[in-house]
């Protein structure tokens, strides 16, 4: 899998985990996430077994997804390591600058 749709999936993973138990429904805007691109994530989300879809007969159409146990792990463990990184980031930019001056002299 390439990279960018990697992350396209693990953003569509995250933006449904971050809808809470209810999941997420395809008219929702997420991120300025367009229609498309949007229904294309969720559909290779399901058929890797992170979401469920639920397709709604009524008038107009809707459809919930939401995540399965996998896809609730998943986002889990993502959501673990961006708060790493978050906390980190401070010591990525000093090592950075170390490096930078290190090079410099």
């Amino acid at each position: 899998m390439h990279a960018d749709a990697l992350r396209r999936q693990i953003g569509g993973l995250l933006a449904a985990a971050g809808h809470g138990r209810d999941g997420v429904r395809r008219d929702s805007t997420i991120g300025g996430v367009s229609e498309k691109m949007l229904a294309q994530t969720l559909q290779t989300l399901e058929r890797d077994g992170f979401v469920h879809r639920d397709a709604k007969p009524v008038i107009p159409p809707r459809v919930d997804y939401s995540l399965t146990p996998l896809g609730r792990e998943v986002a889990q463990q993502v959501w673990g390591l961006t708060r790493w990184v978050q906390d980190r980031m401070g010591d990525v930019f000093e090592a950075r600058e170390a490096y930078d001056a290190a090079r410099a002299s």
